[in-house]
């Protein structure tokens, strides 16, 4: 066995605790200090120097062999806490006694306290400092003071509390918050972590996620204890999209708020057994009653919840959406489909801040695309003067960090989908962007036939969407125009596009995007909106666009005053 790496992961400490190597039995380093002299020299651990894991068949608990460097490491540049862990004092381990946690728990999950300014009180504090690291590296640290206000390390990366401890294990517990790892720890469940901080409503960015989501690839079981309240149940949602229904496990605490808690009222056995009982994510395609009952009560109570808009106020009277679902946007050749799609997922993007992935075999090359998202979000042209100010940095390090471009040779639905399945667990994307759908071909289709193969291919993205809970964009060519008797283009419907009726009768919704040269403006008509409480059918916004900026503007339209009647 290698000194250097195990479980895909390089050794920072071999056989940190200094046990006998290569011994298939020995002492447990989480009790036999504790027992009585006699017994402290027994044989009581199992040995796994393969996987890196230690059994104890005493106190029950499992425990790392080695500590591990980091995997998969962010590409941003991070401060690094440079402060030597100070061991908490008899009066804090008094107090966390009272929380249920012994002063063995604080040792080994590395709590600390010491002097920090808190913004909140504006002066230095006297407070409990929670350590995060990755194998011997400290990244950041949770500072919480009397008054129960926190903070994190300024700069630091976001990571999860206690990450090193599910290296090797298949199964993982998530939860709030660092008490509630160190009351599962007490628990003799080792393998647990911490976001770090907290759930928040409407919080998609899950940047800890991110940067430590290699250290999911190999699990089978991950059970969510999260709090019972709405930004928990939202952090929930998120990450059963994120982590894949298929391995995600609920807990249910009977009342009590959170894992400290339970601790608290029901004894280190019944939390165990809590987690234990965990049970499955409801089955895909099955739903009962109980399964949607919260769903149901927030209907009865307040009806339709309102769909999602992109701020521009013209265009949300008349049209929102819902995420698992797909718009199909058509419209002419240059008639400015894409650049409006870009329009939409940007809006969408500051309002709720969603991420995008973009399969866009026409849309290149990359730099100039990322340049157009660039100038939405700048509201202005870069200059070269610009390049590297702190403007330039932080619109670039946005752009970067929250739309991703699946680049390929030869473009397929099904590589497509494959690509977006893992952008939604590794980035967190909210939205997906195919443009143009005849640009990428649904390769195992079964069918010649156009309309078969339509339904086939839209079948398959709203599988997609409604699997990872991610809004899509089909920008869909029409067949050949024609000019009407007044010169002008016509406008296509979605009846226009190869496939007609199939297009109108999957899509959830329907756009077209419509330019007028002759006025300089572009029309955005609903051709199609699937629940009346989330659009108009027909109802039109009109639009100039900017060139600097790349944006659209809301333009309104002049109404022409009616003529007074004679009795008027």
């Amino acid at each position: 066995m290698s000194k250097e790496e195990i479980n895909g992961f390089v050794i920072d400490k071999f056989n940190q605790h200094s046990l006998k190597e290569n011994a298939a039995q020995g002492i447990c380093p989480l009790c036999s200090h504790t027992r009585k002299p006699k017994n402290q020299k027994a044989q009581c651990a199992s040995y796994d120097w393969e996987r890196g894991l230690g059994t104890c068949h005493n106190c029950n608990t499992t425990f790392q062999l080695h500590t591990y460097q980091r995997k998969g490491a962010s590409e941003r540049v991070y401060v690094r806490p440079d402060v030597k862990v100070k061991k908490t004092s008899t009066k804090v381990e008094e107090w966390f006694k009272t929380r249920g946690i012994s002063k063995q728990t604080l040792t080994d999950l590395r709590v600390g306290q010491g002097q920090e300014f808190m913004p909140q009180t504006g002066k230095q504090e006297n407070t409990i400092q929670f350590n995060y690291f990755m194998g011997d590296q400290l990244i950041n640290i949770k500072y919480r003071d009397g008054r129960k206000n926190f903070k994190l390390f300024k700069g630091a990366e976001k990571v999860f509390y206690n990450i090193n401890s599910i290296v090797g294990y298949d199964t993982c517990i998530i939860v709030e918050g660092e008490m509630d790892v160190l009351a599962l720890h007490e628990a003799g469940i080792p393998n647990a972590i911490s976001v770090p901080n907290g759930a928040t409503l409407n919080n998609n960015n899950l940047d800890y996620l991110d940067n430590c989501i290699d250290y999911f690839d190999d699990k089978t079981k991950i059970i969510l204890a999260v709090d019972a309240d709405e930004p928990g149940q939202m952090l929930q949602r998120e990450l059963v999209r994120r982590l894949g229904a298929e391995v995600c496990y609920l807990i249910d605490f009977n009342g009590n708020k959170d894992a400290n808690d339970y601790l608290l009222e029901h004894g280190a056995d019944a939390l165990q057994n809590a987690i234990h009982n965990a049970r499955p994510v409801p089955l895909e395609n099955v739903s009962t009653l109980k399964d949607v009952e919260d769903e149901l009560r927030d209907f009865v109570k307040n009806g339709f919840k309102p769909g999602y808009q992109i701020g521009l106020n013209n265009f949300d009277k008349i049209f929102s959406t819902y995420t698992g679902q797909f718009i199909t946007v058509t419209g002419v050749p240059s008639s400015g489909k894409s650049d409006f799609v870009d329009q939409m997922v940007v809006g969408y993007n500051n309002n709720y801040g969603w991420k995008t992935a973009y399969a866009s075999p026409e849309n290149q090359p990359v730099y100039l695309h990322a340049h157009k998202l660039m100038r939405k979000h700048w509201q202005d042209m870069p200059r070269v003067d610009d390049i590297g100010n702190d403007k330039w940095q932080q619109v670039t390090d946005h752009v970067n960090d929250n739309y991703f471009f699946i680049d390929m040779d030869k473009y397929s639905l099904e590589a497509v989908l494959r690509k977006g399945a893992e952008l939604v667990k590794r980035k967190g994307i909210k939205c997906l962007v195919l443009d143009p759908f005849n640009k990428i071909r649904d390769v195992d289709a079964k069918s010649d036939d156009v309309n078969r193969y339509t339904m086939d291919y839209l079948a398959k993205i709203e599988a997609f969407c409604k699997k990872y809970d991610v809004l899509a964009f089909i920008v869909a060519h029409p067949t050949k125009m024609y000019k009407g008797s007044d010169g002008k283009m016509e406008e296509p419907t979605m009846y226009n596009i190869k496939g007609g009726g199939e297009w109108y009768d999957a899509s959830y919704h329907g756009l077209l995007v419509h330019r007028d040269y002759e006025a300089k403006t572009t029309k955005v008509k609903v051709l199609k909106v699937k629940f009346q409480n989330l659009g108009e059918n027909g109802a039109e916004s009109h639009f100039t666009w900017e060139p600097r900026s790349g944006s659209f503007v809301p333009h309104l339209i002049d109404e022409v005053e009616a003529e007074p009647m004679p009795w008027e």
